[in-house]
């Protein structure tokens, strides 16, 4: 009897054990939104909900135009209101002047679905269809482009604009491994671990590709000295208020020195430039956002960090929106 009691003892004991580090290594891994991504040159990921739940209350209404009220009415899908998470690859483009631009991109989208209702909505709209391995995917013509998309689960949509199906193909394997904790593309593996814990938004890789003009970077209307290929990790939490943390990866410390001293120099001319503007709501909000900006340098690694209150964040958002 006894040694049936310590039997089963150990065996309790070693399911805990079990389901313990099951949780633990689901909680170190990436979202799972994440790492359905195809390989890709940058990434970069939202979780609307923590948002949704902290600003949502404050935020301006917002007034949809009539096309996208027409798909609204149809699927009962609100960007604004059922989108949870939205992962992103970029795929760099060789030609840039073709009709994907610079860069293409393939998106794992995650919410409240109706998926009858979205199905009927992309049969009528599709010009083509594909069924892959059991999926349906359904192509959609916008601006000389081919759009594909795919329901993968029932809160889950895949979605890609690049050249080929190769992209879109490669979310629909990734969804069958998606239970194995760090599952993922290259570039996630490299970079997840250097991700802040509990960041509700970031970004890894050449993220300046979407911001690109004429081959110059540039953030609120400043042309930042550095290349578009330029590496970068970006992370948005909140921890009471909002700590956002930008790294980039230099080839050598004497680059990442010269870098953090001319960004430096930026952001003292963005203070004095925006101290210039109209006293509205974003501008004030921009003007925190800049004052709170620390520039700092360790090795090849220049890092830009800013706490901000909840006051700037909806300034920001707020005061953007009703000018």
């Amino acid at each position: 009897m006894l040694r049936r009691t310590r039997r089963l003892l150990w065996i309790i004991a070693a399911v805990l054990v079990f389901i313990s580090a099951a949780v633990f290594l689901r909680f170190k891994s990436p979202p799972e939104a994440a790492r359905l991504l195809p390989e890709s040159d940058g990434i970069l990921y939202v979780n609307l909900r923590p948002l949704r739940t902290l600003f949502h209350p404050h935020l301006a209404p917002v007034t949809h135009a009539p096309e996208y009220q027409q798909f609204l009415d149809a699927t009962g899908f609100d960007w604004e209101r059922d989108l949870d998470q939205a992962a992103i690859a970029l795929h760099r483009m060789s030609d840039p002047r073709g009709p994907n631009g610079p860069v293409a991109y393939s998106m794992v989208l995650v919410g409240r679905l109706d998926g009858r209702r979205i199905a009927a909505w992309l049969t009528a709209h599709a010009a083509a269809r594909e069924n892959y391995d059991g999926q349906t995917i359904y192509s959609l013509l916008s601006e000389g482009r081919v759009v594909r998309v795919a329901q993968i689960g029932y809160d889950t949509i895949a979605v890609s604009n690049t050249p080929t199906p190769e992209q879109i193909h490669s979310i629909l394997d990734r969804h069958r491994t998606a239970a194995l904790p760090f599952a993922g593309s290259t570039l996630l593996a490299r970079h997840w671990s250097e991700i802040p814990l509990l960041s509700f938004a970031w970004g890894m890789g050449q993220i300046g590709l979407p911001f690109t003009q004429s081959g110059t970077i540039h953030v609120f209307g400043f042309a930042l000295p550095l290349p578009p290929e330029t590496t970068f990790l970006a992370s948005l939490r909140w921890v009471g208020s909002l700590r956002l943390r930008v790294e980039e990866i230099a080839p050598s410390e004497p680059v990442a020195v010269s870098q953090a001293s001319n960004l430096s120099l930026l952001l003292l001319l963005a203070r004095g430039v925006t101290q210039r503007l109209a006293p509205t709501p974003a501008n004030r909000g921009l003007q925190q956002l800049l004052s709170a900006a620390q520039i700092s340098n360790h090795r090849n690694r220049v890092t830009i960090r800013a706490t901000l209150p909840a006051s700037t964040v909806l300034n920001l958002i707020n005061g953007g929106s009703k000018e």
